[in-house]
């Protein structure tokens, strides 16, 4: 097999690809690329075994077909460091030496058979699999919504990915880690068909990452997986398989009492205040008056304390409650705009953090539980 091909090309796609390759594989096939040559196409695959990723590039000059596995750490660094400009690629179908050729160098590799590169399998499923459409900004938006508030805890395993929701005329994200919760409904995106799943974080991140420049995407999707298609990516990957908790159920809906205050202000005082709680609970005391915050934390460990006031616009006359200072600065990072609105009820009551203003056909709402506070 014989091509040329940019650098620069060769690059972005090999580069993109390695994003789905784990830092250490039980299998050693999976440290490599498995490259495949037809036509004028050259398809460039990566995977961790229940996850694959193939990119499509354009080759001149091709000559033969066929397939090889080849490193793919070596590679990536050797395309990175070369200029931009057109190499020739002549691989020996008999021993799958590798000869890479540009003007001013010559690289030798030795690939690997590519009969030992592993399949992707989707989980047998008996229900019909389900196909749509979607803008991948819209799809990246109600991942970066809601991705921070994936849990980590290794027995809550069913929470250790996104939840879509996904309905004829609109499609729900949802994160939890029960200690924060985050609901997004886009109702921009029609998909037409009902399903739903639990993206892990990995391919979520591999989504974000790859089809970020896509106008859109062809999604196939069953209860097991799902194939994400653009013009030049090809995405396998296979969701967490339960039933996730019933997130509607622990939304309240009668905190009538609300603040307004300015997100930025609010985000950077608590970052200050922050910085003396107890290293071990984190707790960070809100004393809500209808014209000010009064934001306080200390250690007493370590005789340290720090108060600081942001003005707000609050319905209630006066109210007491703690957070997660950790928690509250990954919601106000996350959530957008000039104001933050927040729904309270009493001290043992979540928060509900909105943005002051929101595109139109979406609702965004994140959940903070409140932490005990003794004495202010």
């Amino acid at each position: 097999m014989k091509f040329n091909v940019s650098s620069k090309a060769l690059y972005a796609a090999t580069s993109a690809v390695s994003k789905v390759i784990n830092s250490k594989n039980a299998l050693a096939i999976l440290d490599n690329f498995m490259l495949v040559l037809e036509g004028d196409e050259l398809r460039i695959t990566g995977s961790d075994s229940e996850n694959a990723l193939t990119a499509r590039i354009k080759v001149a000059e091709p000559e033969g077909s066929g397939r090889l596995c080849l490193g793919a750490r070596r590679l990536v660094e050797l395309l990175k460091e070369m200029p931009d400009q057109g190499v020739s690629v002549d691989i020996n179908d008999d021993t799958l030496e590798v000869q890479l050729t540009y003007a001013a160098g010559h690289y030798s590799f030795v690939g690997i058979s590519a009969d030992q590169y592993p399949q992707f399998k989707a989980a047998p499923t008996d229900a019909e699999p389900i196909s749509f459409s979607i803008a991948t900004e819209q799809l990246i938006t109600g991942l970066d919504n809601t991705m921070f508030a994936v849990s980590t805890d290794e027995y809550r395993m069913i929470m250790q990915g996104v939840y879509l929701d996904i309905q004829p005329e609109s499609v729900t994200y949802v994160a939890t880690d029960t200690r924060k919760l985050v609901r997004y409904i886009d109702r921009r995106t029609a998909p037409g068909v009902t399903g739903s799943c639990i993206i892990p974080v990995k391919p979520a991140t591999v989504i974000k990452n790859v089809f970020a420049k896509d106008e859109s995407l062809n999604i196939t999707m069953t209860s097991r997986s799902a194939t994400v298609e653009s013009e030049n990516f090809t995405f396998q990957c296979t969701f967490l398989n339960g039933n996730y908790p019933d997130y509607n159920r622990v939304i309240p809906r009668n905190n009538s009492l609300v603040l307004t205050v300015d997100r930025v202000a609010l985000l950077n005082a608590v970052r200050r205040v922050g910085i003396f709680v107890e290293l071990d609970g984190g707790l960070e005391k809100f004393r809500i008056t209808p014209e000010c915050i009064l934001l306080k934390s200390n250690d007493p460990n370590l005789c340290t304390s720090a108060r600081e006031q942001v003005p707000c616009s609050f319905t209630g006359q006066e109210l007491t409650i703690g957070f997660s200072a950790n928690f509250l600065v990954e919601i106000l990072n996350t959530l957008r705009g000039n104001d933050v609105i927040v729904n309270l009820g009493d001290a043992g009551r979540p928060g509900m953090f909105r943005p002051g203003e929101e595109p139109d056909n979406t609702e965004l709402v994140m959940l903070l539980m409140p932490m005990t506070v003794g004495e202010f």
